[in-house]
């Protein structure tokens, strides 16, 4: 199984915690948009005979595009990769690029899936991250999406802002249930170097973040998603039954995918490579091919490394016997002697053949992994 990720790097301006290439522009979105479309046939041998199962629009913001631009470059894509007829097309959208017109036209084109942008259901936080829409556009939003029989969306949440209190970052969990979306995707606030809050932060124009608040709304999370009967797939990631992200369940599995668009990496199980992040160059390059500005090989310890970082991750458990038929006795041994004192504290558990992550142990996925 294998992916596209098309990379759209359009917004209207930078949200103070975001450190994916963007620009807060749109001049250059007819060039752009051309020299996508010669990436997309200069590139379309790199998955082989791979089926493409998935493809993603992400960003920046994808929902800048109008549905008649989406739908050329999925028509382009389809008429030269082998895409499989049941493919899950995802866009990611902010709530206030949505109105009926715009959703109506799109549920014609391939997109199947929504990634809703709404980081949180309460305007004190909104401003917090620089957001542009606030909490009346998000539930427009929502309703215009669930309206037009968009059936399989996601919501993204943050959580551990300065000014979250735990009771709002409940309330947020609990509108988010009542909408009735079936994927969550919430991650903890993090300062990115470069960034606006990064700059707030050193200057002390702002608080910094509280670990211990990050710590108990991730233990909130992680009650409150289960006894809404939602599957905790991923560390940032939880789902009902069937509406797991197949997109990015590729990469957490290892699976190959071709990034498109500039700043988007590549992987075909042997090497991984990254477009340049400049949307002047990128555009510029369109006819020489030189849109990459990068290319790793990875040796036998990095790909160890990164199965041990990414299935770990998951709820399928990182696999002791797959460990031992690709990369060898050695490598099992080593992971199970890593292993041990996480065992011993209950941060991880063994069944039959597997590793798994505990509730206490999800806390610390990041340092249980490295």
């Amino acid at each position: 199984m294998s992916g596209i990720y098309v990379h759209i790097p359009f917004c209207k301006r930078k949200c103070h915690y975001c450190n994916f290439f963007s620009v807060a522009s749109e001049k250059m979105k007819e060039g752009f948009l051309d020299a996508l479309k010669n990436e997309i046939g200069q590139r379309k041998d790199y998955l082989g005979k791979e089926v493409v199962k998935t493809i993603y629009f992400g960003g920046g913001t994808p929902s800048v595009l109008s549905p008649y631009e989406i739908d050329d470059l999925l028509l382009a894509i389809g008429y030269l990769y082998d895409v499989a007829e049941d493919v899950e097309v995802t866009i990611e959208i902010n709530p206030d690029d949505v109105d009926e017109a715009w959703v109506q036209e799109l549920k014609r084109t391939m997109v199947n899936r929504i990634s809703l942008g709404v980081q949180s259901f309460h305007d004190e936080d909104l401003a917090y991250l620089n957001r542009l829409h606030d909490s009346k556009q998000v539930f427009n939003a929502i309703k215009l999406i669930q309206d037009a029989g968009y059936e399989n969306v996601s919501t993204d949440l943050i959580y551990g802002m300065p000014s979250q209190t735990t009771k709002r970052w409940k309330s947020s969990l609990q509108q988010y249930f009542e909408l009735d979306i079936p994927h969550l995707s919430a991650y903890a606030l993090t300062v990115e170097p470069g960034t606006a809050l990064e700059y707030l932060i050193r200057k002390k124009k702002t608080e910094p973040l509280d670990e211990r608040k990050i710590t108990e709304h991730f233990r909130i999370l992680q009650e409150m998603t289960a006894d809404n009967d939602y599957i905790h797939y991923e560390i940032s990631n939880f789902a009902r039954e069937g509406y797991y992200s197949a997109h990015n369940s590729i990469y957490w599995l290892g699976g190959h995918y071709l990034g498109l668009g500039p700043s988007a990496h590549s992987y075909n199980g042997h090497s991984r490579q990254w477009n340049v992040s400049n949307i002047t160059q990128y555009v510029k390059d369109q006819d020489s091919g030189q849109k990459l500005s990068g290319i790793e090989y990875l040796n036998e310890q990095q790909r160890y490394n990164e199965y041990v970082m990414t299935s770990l991750r998951t709820t399928w458990g990182c696999d002791l016997e797959h460990i031992e038929n690709v990369f060898g006795e050695v490598y099992q041994r080593h992971c199970l002697k890593q292993a041990a004192p996480f065992l011993d504290e209950g941060k991880l558990e063994r069944k039959q053949n597997k590793l798994f992550l505990t509730l206490r142990g999800k806390i610390c996925a990041d340092g249980i992994a490295s």
